[in-house]
C-alpha cells in the first residue's frame, strides 16, 4: 500500500505543469519558488523605471535647452525616445513572460508586443550607426561637417530611421515573414497555448537575426 502511493505520489510530482490545464495544445510551464518569483519582479521592475527615467530625462533635456538643440542631440533624442518605450511598452509584458513563463495577454497583443520589440530594438540600433556617421564627419571631415549633417539632414535620416523599423518589425510579425516556408512546422511543433516567441526561421530573416540578437 505504502509503495502505491510513493508510485501516485512520485508521479503526480513528475506532471508537467502548463499553462492552460485544459488545452490540448497548452504550452508546459516552469514554476519559480515564490522568494525566486518575488526577486525576479523587483530586479526586472527597478530595471524598467531606471530605463523609463534615465531617457526620459535626456528627452526633457534636450527638449527644454536651445543650446542643446543640435543635429547631433536630435539623435540621441531618437534614441532616447526608442530605448524610453522599450523601457515602458515592451519591458513590463516581457517580466510577466520571462517570470510567469505562459503568456496570458492574447495572440493579438502577442503580435503587437513582438512587432514593437523588433520595431525598438531596430530603431535603437539604426539609431546608433546614424550617430556613429554623424561623429566620423565630425572628426574626420570637420569642414564639410556643417554642410552635410543638418537639421534637415538629420531629421530626414531619423524619419528613414523609424520607417523602415517600424516596416519591418510590424510587416514580418503580420505578415509572417519571419516562418515564410516553414509554417506547416512552425504551427505543428513550436506554436502553443500560452506562447508567446518570435519564431527566426524563415531563411531570408535568419540572415538579419544576429542583429537583433543583443536585444
Amino acid at each position: 500500500m505504502e509503495m502505491r502511493i510513493n508510485i501516485s505520489q512520485t508521479e503526480i510530482w513528475k506532471k508537467p505543469f502548463l499553462c492552460y490545464e485544459f488545452s490540448n495544445r497548452s504550452c508546459q510551464k516552469f514554476v519559480y519558488p515564490l522568494e525566486t518569483r518575488i526577486l525576479l519582479y523587483i530586479l526586472f521592475s527597478v530595471s524598467s523605471v531606471v530605463t523609463i527615467i534615465g531617457n526620459l530625462l535626456v528627452i526633457i533635456t534636450v527638449i527644454h535647452f536651445k543650446q542643446l538643440r543640435t543635429p547631433t542631440n536630435y539623435l540621441i533624442l531618437s534614441l532616447a525616445v526608442a530605448d524610453l518605450l522599450v523601457g515602458g511598452v515592451v519591458m513590463p509584458p516581457s517580466m510577466l513572460r520571462s517570470i510567469e513563463t505562459c503568456w496570458y495577454l492574447g495572440d493579438l497583443f502577442c503580435k503587437i508586443h513582438s512587432s514593437l520589440d523588433v520595431t525598438l530594438s531596430t530603431t535603437s540600433i539604426l539609431n546608433l550607426c546614424i550617430i556613429s556617421l554623424d561623429r566620423y564627419y565630425a572628426i574626420c571631415h570637420p569642414f564639410q561637417y556643417h554642410s552635410k549633417m543638418t537639421s534637415l539632414a538629420t531629421l530626414v535620416m531619423i524619419i528613414i530611421c523609424w520607417s523602415v523599423s517600424a516596416a519591418l518589425g510590424f510587416g514580418m510579425i503580420f505578415m509572417e515573414l519571419n516562418i515564410l516556408g516553414v509554417e506547416d512546422f512552425y504551427y505543428e511543433n513550436i506554436k502553443c497555448d500560452g506562447g508567446c516567441t518570435l519564431a527566426l526561421l524563415s531563411p531570408p530573416v535568419l540572415i538579419f537575426a544576429p542583429l537583433m540578437d543583443p536585444y
